[in-house]
């Protein structure tokens, strides 16, 4: 009897069920109409090519300008680094199928962790899948609610979630504003440690964060300072070590983290680097890296030959600043509104997203391959065109695409 009156039962819970999914699949539709009709949807361009400054996308006959990749140096298509990959794929495998501390360790993962260390002149790294794991992974391990951390109201999604995740007594102050971040310094003072928490350089705007005046305020206080370094590893500083070499204050900024998904070859990867018990902390206590799997070995062996080369001669770094410069002053001539300064993400200020949306796709049609970015990703109302200038670009691919950007700025309105 309790058999059937069970049975009996299921057409109706299925039902249910099924009533509930509709109720879901309408809000989730709802939620990506409005999106859409907000002229932010983001769709996704499929390249049929290796990573570059010239690719193939489908649906296009002609070869395509790429000017919005990460791929600062380059290295995502290097020959060496793609033969470092293939090497480390026959002799150490795909992947470890483990975390590191049961058996996801080769003798590369330490090797690469010490290679970053010594490139950027701490005691110790620590491996992570991302960075967006290696900020996810660093505060809640390292701060408590004796704590406090002050954080750049700009700051990557990532380090706002990894902030999130901690019990520290959390200080937002107004991006770059050292005003405001000395007052929430005096606030803070009560606490135990004080961590001062800012990109090196804000992705979106391509700012430069005042390190030698925020490591002032630090010392003044008696805090630490942590900086994501995601768009300056690599290529920002003499050596391409990032903004605390490029202003002189790498021994005052305590806790780096990074990424290898960027100039370093472009493939995955992340990193902590810093005083050497913070890392033997993370390997404890991090959940990211307690609970994620190994970096696969030939994301290991191309980032690990990327530092090689960057260590190797600074020459690749070195040509960063002409190619921006002629791309940022040849824009800014043309009428453009260009964001930041003296660094290679240059953001094409436009507003309205409909409007970069619309630019974007009419620069593919002209063969540049740009994207525009607006809310979630930037405020609402600096919708803008993110360009990011590579080391491999030539003088002719800049000046092309800033002709192209001309003549669709004209068509569109943008310049005159």
């Amino acid at each position: 009897m309790m058999w059937r009156t069970w049975v009996s039962r299921l057409p109706l819970r299925s039902g249910r069920a099924q009533s509930t999914l509709a109720h879901l699949r309408g809000i989730l539709n709802k939620e990506i109409e409005n999106i859409k009709e907000a002229g932010t949807w983001k769709g996704e361009r499929i390249i049929t090519s290796k990573q570059g400054p010239h690719i193939t996308v489908d649906g296009k006959n002609t070869g395509i300008l790429n000017f919005c990749a990460n791929n600062y140096l380059g290295l995502s298509s290097h020959p060496e680094v793609i033969r470092a990959g293939h090497e480390a794929l026959e002799e150490y495998g795909a992947g470890l199928s483990s975390v590191r501390f049961i058996c996801g360790t080769q003798n590369i993962h330490k090797t690469l962790e010490e290679k970053i260390a010594r490139f950027h002149q701490r005691e110790d790294a620590i491996l992570y899948i991302s960075c967006f794991d290696a900020n996810a992974g660093l505060f809640e391990a390292m701060l408590t609610p004796e704590d406090a951390v002050l954080s750049d109201e700009l700051n990557h999604a990532s380090i706002i979630d990894g902030i999130r995740l901690c019990k520290a007594n959390k200080y937002r102050y107004k991006h770059m504003d050292l005003n405001d971040l000395e007052t929430k310094l005096k606030e803070a003072q009560k606490h135990r440690l004080r961590l001062i928490v800012t990109d090196g350089v804000f992705s979106m705007d391509g700012d430069i964060a005042p390190l030698r005046e925020i490591c002032d305020l630090a010392k003044q206080y008696h805090a630490l300072v942590f900086i994501d370094e995601c768009h300056a590893t690599g290529f920002m500083g003499p050596n391409g070590r990032g903004t605390d070499e490029l202003l002189g204050v790498m021994d005052q900024v305590t806790i780096v983290n990074s990424t290898l998904g960027k100039a370093l070859g472009g493939a995955a990867g992340g990193y902590t680097t810093g005083p050497k018990p913070l890392i033997d902390l993370l390997r404890q206590r991090s959940r990211p890296y307690l609970f994620s799997n190994t970096l696969p070995p030939p994301v290991v062996g191309s980032a690990s030959k990327a530092l090689d080369l960057l260590m190797e001669s600074n020459e690749i770094a070195q040509s960063m600043s002409a190619k921006t410069a002629r791309f940022r002053n040849k824009m800014a001539a043309a009428g453009f509104t260009i964001s930041g300064k003296d660094h290679p993400i240059c953001p094409v200020m436009l507003g309205d997203a409909r409007l970069a949306a619309t630019m974007a796709d009419e620069m593919l049609e002209r063969g540049i391959y740009v994207i525009g970015f607006s809310f979630p990703v930037v405020p609402k109302g600096k919708a803008r065109i993110r360009v990011q200038i590579s080391a491999a670009h030539s003088d002719e691919d800049i000046d092309r695409c800033v002709q192209a950007f001309t003549e669709v700025g004209r068509k569109l309105g943008v310049v005159s």
